[in-house]
């Protein structure tokens, strides 16, 4: 029979944990009596790391990583897949809109021969800012890096162990988990699921998390915005040798003095913006591969209960 482990980030959600596990448990229980529930509290500022404990203590299934700090959700998700030991894999979010009871259907949808099922939400319960830069975000990401981005897809998914295996290999700092995931290229199907609303509390995700996810996303996995700003260059030389010709042509057949002080200003303004934005671009770059050479631990872990034995405890670079 083959094992599951479930894998939670935690953000500040103390009022939805005990819920989420007594389901997941109810869940999991139905399909093999082999299953973990790996939480990882990622730098929570609540009490979510003492509901995590003391479900670790009433059941040993439960098994909690608690970071040193808030690392971000794929680096969290990347220190669960590290610790968990299942031959299948669900990734979820702790707040309850994924829910545990579509887990069977994720998984009988996987032993059809695809090592990975994402849930496609049907209709997102998310708030309409929400919805509307998730849109935003998957057609900017697709046309940067070529890959279809479905906005419907989160978190939620069921993965083989050996797409884990491969996972685990990936060290970047850039983690985004739907990049790396279809950067593999194994077997992968979609199933429509029921999004529900949040059990309790706000989510965390603020509109500048989600720029700041999005940007690393386009930046680990395009160079197109580089090409861009060539393209660009070219474009501006071009528009500019034939304005050039065309003043030169026009004063001297039809003796019309070239235009003074105010085009110049506004072109070399022009051209200094073009010139900076591509500074800014390039920038960008250079960062993020300054962080790459750094090789610091993807994430640091504080505390931990109910982990010996892990099959991954090592893996923290």
């Amino acid at each position: 029979m083959a094992s599951i482990s479930v894998v939670v980030p935690v953000y500040n959600e103390d009022s939805c944990l005990r819920e989420l596990h007594a389901r997941l448990t109810d869940t999991l229980a139905a399909l093999t009596d082999r299953h973990e529930i790996v939480f990882v509290d990622d730098g929570s500022r609540d009490n979510s790391w003492t509901v995590i404990a003391g479900l670790a203590a009433q059941d040993n299934r439960v098994r909690g990583l608690r970071l040193s700090r808030n690392f971000g959700q794929h680096h969290g998700i990347t220190a669960g897949l590290d610790h968990c030991d299942g031959d299948w894999v669900v990734i979820m979010d702790a707040d309850l809109q994924d829910r545990p009871e579509e887990i069977p259907r994720l998984l009988a949808r996987a032993r059809e021969g695809y090592d990975v099922v994402l849930a496609q939400r049907g209709r997102r319960r998310h708030p309409l800012p929400s919805r509307l830069t998730s849109w935003v975000f998957a057609r900017v990401f697709s046309y940067f890096t070529g890959m279809v981005r479905d906005e419907q897809v989160g978190t939620f998914r069921v993965m083989s162990r050996r797409v884990v295996e491969n996972l685990r290999r990936m060290r970047e700092q850039l983690r985004f988990l739907g990049g790396m995931t279809d950067w593999l290229g194994f077997p992968t199907a979609k199933l429509p699921v029921r999004h529900d609303q949040r059990a309790a509390g706000r989510t965390s995700y603020s509109l500048r998390r989600r720029w700041l996810l999005a940007k690393s996303a386009i930046v680990a996995y395009s160079d197109k915005p580089l090409a861009l700003t060539v393209r660009l260059g070219f474009f501006i030389a071009g528009l500019a040798f034939l304005y050039g010709g065309f003043v030169v042509v026009r004063a001297l057949v039809h003796r019309v003095a070239v235009p003074g002080w105010s085009s110049l200003i506004v072109s070399l303004y022009f051209i200094g913006g073009i010139i900076i934005a591509t500074l800014g671009i390039v920038g960008i770059y250079l960062e993020r591969t300054f962080s790459e050479t750094k090789r610091r631990p993807l994430y640091v872990l504080k505390e931990m209960v109910n982990t010996a034995g892990s099959a991954g405890r090592d893996e923290q670079q």
